[in-house]
C-alpha cells in the first residue's frame, strides 16, 4: 500500500513524495483513511512510527486556505510544538496553508504576525489561552482539533487549560483527534467528554521497539559517575542521549563529561531559556554535539534521527518514562541501545520497568572496570570476588 492509495489531496501527496516517503507506517495506514472520512480518532503507537504524519497529512488534505485557524494542534512542550509546526509546514507547502506556532517564554509580536492569515495553529495550552484573552486567537472557523501527547499534558497539569480550550472550540461539525501513549482513568473520562463516537487505532500502551537492545549496568552508588564515563569510553556511539531525573543532575553530568574528554556535549532542561534549548537541540541534530544530557523534557516525541544510544543515568521512577526515553533510539527500523545504570536503591523501579514492558532486562558488567563490590553484581547470589588459592589460604607474595 502506497500513500497514493489513501485518498490524500494532490498537494499533500506531492509533499509526501518530495519528503522521500514510500509506504505508510501501520498507524498512518490505519488512521489516515479514518481521519479523511471525518471520524473522531483515538490513536496510539510506539514512538518513532510516524504519528505526526498520521494526523497532519489527512488534516491538511481536508481544508482549503482561508486565512483563519481551521486546524488546532495542542502540544505539551515547546519543543514538541516547534517540531510539529515544522512538519505541518513541510507537508502543507503546496497547499497554500500558513502555520502559526504559539508557545511561552518568548514575545508575542512574531506570534501575532503569524496568526494573521494562519490556517493551522500549533500551540502549547498556556500561550494559546493568553492569545485568546488578547483577542488575537479566535476559534470560530475551527474544523479539526488535535490533542497530542494528552497523557503528558495531564502529567504537567495542563488538563484544566485543555478543557477550557476545548470548550472554546465549535462543537457542531468539529473533528477531534486524540493521541495519547497511555489512557489512565482521568484521560478516559476526558476523551469520552470531548470526542464523538471515536474510532480507536492501534493502542500500544506498553510497546517498545524491537530494534532496541536493553541492558542494566549494576553499580555501587559511589561509582555511578565512573561507570558512566567508562561506558561512554568503551562504546562505539554515533550520538548519545543521557537522561537524568533532575535539572541539577543534568547540569552536573554535563559538566562531568566536559571535563572528562567529551567536549561535544550540551544540556537541555526547563531551567535553560527557550532560545538556548532550541540551539542545543539543533546542534545535537546537526552533529555539533555528540552527547545531549536532558531531563524528561526531551523524552517524548522529539524527532532526532540517528541516536545510537540512550543512557539512563538513573532508573526512571515512572516505568512509562523509560519507554518514552528509550524511544529516542531504535527509530525507523534502525537498531539502538538503551543502557541504564542501576544502584541498589533503584531495584523496585527496575522491576516496575520490566513488568511494564513485559521483558526481563539483561544485567551486564563492563569489562576492565574496577568495581567496588555491591550485591547487585552477584551472579546467582554468589558474591563477585577473586578466587582464593585451594585450601582457602592467602595468596603467597612473589
Amino acid at each position: 500500500m502506497g500513500f497514493d492509495t489513501l485518498g490524500l489531496s494532490e498537494a499533500v501527496l506531492q509533499a509526501v513524495v518530495e519528503s522521500g516517503y514510500e509506504n505508510p507506517t501501520p498507524i498512518q495506514a490505519k488512521a489516515i483513511p479514518l481521519i479523511l472520512e471525518g471520524k473522531d480518532v483515538i490513536g496510539a503507537s510506539q514512538t518513532g512510527t510516524g504519528k505526526t504524519a498520521a494526523f497532519a497529512l489527512p488534516a491538511l488534505s481536508r481544508i482549503q486556505p482561508i486565512g483563519k485557524p481551521q486546524i488546532l494542534v495542542l502540544e505539551p512542550t515547546r519543543e514538541l510544538a516547534h517540531q510539529v509546526a515544522e512538519q505541518f509546514e513541510k507537508y502543507g507547502k503546496h497547499t497554500g496553508c500558513k502555520v502559526a506556532l504559539l508557545y511561552g517564554g518568548v514575545g508575542y509580536g512574531t506570534q501575532m504576525e503569524q496568526l494573521a492569515g494562519a490556517d493551522v495553529v500549533v500551540a502549547t495550552p498556556g500561550r494559546l489561552v493568553d492569545h485568546f484573552y488578547r483577542a488575537t486567537m479566535r476559534f470560530g472557523e475551527l474544523k479539526i482539533l488535535i490533542l497530542d501527547e494528552v497523557d503528558r499534558m495531564l502529567d504537567m497539569g495542563f488538563l484544566p487549560q485543555v478543557r477550557k480550550i476545548v470548550n472554546l472550540c465549535p462543537w457542531d461539525g468539529r473533528q477531534t483527534l486524540f493521541f495519547s501513549a497511555t489512557m489512565p482513568p482521568a484521560i478516559q473520562t476526558f476523551a469520552q467528554w470531548c470526542l464523538h463516537d471515536p474510532v480507536e487505532v492501534e493502542i500500544a500502551r506498553r510497546a517498545v521497539a524491537s530494534t532496541v537492545n536493553h541492558a542494566f549496568y549494576p553499580v555501587s552508588m559511589d561509582q555511578r559517575d565512573q561507570l558512566l564515563l567508562a561506558l561512554l569510553n568503551q562504546t562505539d556511539f554515533h550520538s548519545v542521549m543521557i537522561f537524568t531525573r533532575t535539572r541539577k543532575e543534568a547540569d552536573s553530568v554535563c559538566a562531568l563529561l566536559k571535563t572528562s574528554g567529551h567536549p561535544k556535549v550540551t544540556a537541555m532542561h526547563s531551567d535553560i531559556n527557550q532560545t538556548d534549548r532550541m540551539k542545543a537541540l539543533a546542534g545535537f541534530k546537526s552533529g555539533e554535539y555528540e552527547v545531549l544530557v536532558a531531563t524528561d523534557v526531551a523524552a517524548r516525541g522529539i524527532d532526532i534521527s540517528g541516536v545510537s544510544h540512550v543512557i539512563n543515568y538513573r532508573v526512571p521512577e515512572n516505568a512509562e518514562d523509560y519507554v518514552h526515553r528509550i524511544g529516542r533510539t531504535g527509530r525507523a527500523e534502525t537498531e539502538g541501545d538503551a543502557f541504564t545504570l542501576l544502584t541498589a536503591d533503584e531495584l523496585d523501579f527496575a522491576k516496575s520497568v520490566e513488568v511494564f514492558i513485559d521483558k526481563t532486562i539483561e544485567r551486564r558488567k563492563l569489562e576492565n572496570f574496577e568495581y567496588i563490590y555491591t550485591a547487585l553484581l552477584d551472579d546467582d547470589r554468589k558474591p563477585l570476588r577473586k578466587k582464593r588459592p585451594a585450601g582457602g589460604g592467602k595468596k603467597r607474595r612473589r
